[in-house]
């Protein structure tokens, strides 16, 4: 019997960080389980190119290096991340278009491949607290989430366990702290940082908390520091759902794992529950269907919400589980754009021990949290670090030789960065919907995405840069560079909003367990269901969120209410 012909207890959409996490947890707990993956499988010995050298690419690794990116991935070579060595882990826009208001722009940074942006994410890894999930009890602004940090904690302990991650307990109630392996290093810059700040204004300064091993787990070797992340780890250092999730999952064989994939929509029944899910094979062009008791969506905000929006029926004339007119609206991103960079003379032939290390230094968010800011709601915090700068100074030096040689060596400057991420307000005029006058590689019709910063972001930004200055010169920073230019929706990558969780089904798509109020056998476990962004980078938030939501479910299964 072909795999897309059999009956499955679970069929998951989406083979990223909370797909393959969501395969882990259901398979384990005994559900048959298959995975749809609109990409293909990866090969890490061939598609990871971590060890790779300059002179190894054609075109030496640059961003924007080669015809064939900016013709074919004009969006997605504006990610920081997309150059020669991973533009093959991003989408073709030309087969994947969406369109947007002229004056209204949103990049749209996708991953089609198993493993999806797991592959190429920043690895930032940062819980919620009240303060971001029962923000509008504070402030008034927009809806609580239907549950608190004291029900999610547990559910944070058990994803950390399993993915690692590095980083140091700080005791800070607005940046709760998790399962922590050994923290990486700070540079001798981040150290002077870290004394000013905390001195001068009470802020902490911590290192970055990440997914990346720093001892051995599960099977998996600590990171070697070969730096590279974004092109992928052959060692499975890092958290991928190729690394680790989707092997546990296959473990257990009730896992089955079909990619190239591209989902289209969900069928349901005549009583309105999920009954099937249809998708196209990405290489053939032939539609296919496969049956499940239930249905989890984790195929990343914008794109589970599209499949909702484009499974429409006599009963969901609107789009799947929409009966709150709530799916689609209240996009958010992270708002960027606040930051500064300068030089710390201070360290001058101080050599820097840190090497390749792959993580920066975060500085939580200080907006908000007792004293209200006159000028904007919530809060923001920042990412950044400090190291020797590479070799472009030794342009001015003079001379030749070993004493030259030894000068440059010796004089390379001390520089130091920090950059803000913002909360979103959620906003219902923030949104997506089907634009059925187009259509992908696979005659799906597109998105049309329409969102915008607000002057709440705007002032917001005016804040991180004005901060960010006084901290730099706090350390004694020269030639201090602020940066106020807010970025465009999409580019902080951590979209989420549109099929948001709530109490009240009038005005939300998901209950507090990512469960549809219409259609009680789907579940949405990626960024789709938050009510509210915070400031924090979101995807342990997801895991966290996932993680519940299976126990959930492996409940309902059993009680036979699926």
């Amino acid at each position: 019997m072909a795999a897309q012909d059999q009956q499955y207890d679970v069929v998951i959409v989406g083979s990223g960080a909370t797909g393959g996490w969501a395969a882990k947890q259901l398979t384990e707990a005994g559900l048959s389980v298959a995975v749809l993956e609109a990409g293909r499988k990866l090969d890490p010995a061939v598609d990871y190119t971590e060890h790779k050298r300059p002179f190894d690419m054609p075109f030496r690794g640059r961003r924007l290096g080669t015809q064939a990116i900016q013709a074919r991935q004009p969006v997605q070579s504006l990610c920081y991340q997309c150059d020669e060595y991973t533009n093959h882990l991003f989408v073709d826009d030309t087969e994947n278009p969406y369109t947007t208001p002229a004056d209204r722009p949103f990049t749209w940074l996708r991953g089609r491949h198993v493993g999806g942006k797991s592959i190429t994410w920043a690895r930032q890894t940062y819980r919620l607290s009240d303060y971001d999930m029962k923000a509008a009890s504070r402030d008034g602004f927009g809806i609580d989430w239907p549950i608190d940090y004291a029900t999610l904690g547990p559910y944070y302990d058990i994803a950390e366990r399993f993915i690692g991650v590095s980083g140091q307990a700080e005791g800070l109630p607005q940046l709760p702290d998790g399962q922590f392996l050994p923290p990486m290093a700070l540079t001798c810059g981040e150290e002077l940082l870290k004394t000013a700040i905390r001195d001068e204004f009470g802020r902490t300064l911590t290192i970055g908390r990440c997914a990346i091993l720093t001892e051995d787990l599960h099977g998996r070797p600590k990171c070697h520091y070969c730096g590279p992340c974004s092109r992928g780890c052959r060692t499975g250092s890092y958290y991928s759902s190729v690394s680790s999730s989707l092997p546990a999952a296959e473990a257990t064989r009730r896992l089955t794992l079909i990619p190239n994939a591209v989902v289209s929509h969900v069928e349901v029944d005549d009583a309105g529950r999920c009954r099937s899910v249809y998708y196209v094979d990405r290489i053939t062009r032939n539609q296919r269907e496969i049956f499940g008791r239930a249905v989890v969506l984790c195929a990343s905000t914008l794109e589970s919400t599209r499949i909702m929006l484009n499974s429409t029926s006599d009963r969901y004339p609107t789009g799947l589980a929409n009966s709150s007119g709530a799916l689609g609206h209240y996009l958010m991103d992270h708002v960027m754009g606040g930051g500064a960079s300068g030089a710390l003379p201070v360290l001058k032939r101080v050599p820097d021990t840190r090497g390749n290390r792959p993580n920066g230094i975060y500085i939580p968010r200080f907006r908000n949290l007792e004293d209200r800011h006159p000028d904007f709601l919530r809060g923001y915090g920042y990412q950044g670090g400090s190291n020797l700068v590479k070799w472009g100074h030794a342009l001015a030096i003079p001379g030749f030789g070993s004493a030259f040689k030894q000068e440059v060596r010796e004089s390379r400057p001390w520089r130091i960065s920090i950059g803000g991420f913002g909360e979103h307000l959620p906003r219902y005029e923030n949104f997506c919907e089907l634009d059925k006058a187009h259509a992908d590689a696979w005659g799906i019709p597109i998105l049309h995405i329409s969102a915008a910063y607000g002057e709440n972001e705007e002032k917001m930004v005016d804040d991180m840069a004005d901060a960010a200055e006084e901290m730099l010169r706090a350390v004694g920073a020269e030639d201090i560079e602020v940066e106020r230019e807010i970025s465009n929706p999409g580019l902080a990558i951590h979209e989420v909003g549109t099929a948001r969780m709530g109490a009240d089904a009038a005005t939300s798509v998901l209950n507090g367990f990512e469960q549809a109020h219409d259609v009680s056998n789907l579940f949405v476990m990626d960024g789709s269901g938050l009510p509210s962004s915070a400031c924090q980078n979101p995807t342990i938030t997801f895991m966290a969120l996932a993680t519940r939501a299976c126990e959930y479910m492996v409940e309902e299964f059993r009680a036979d209410r699926v």
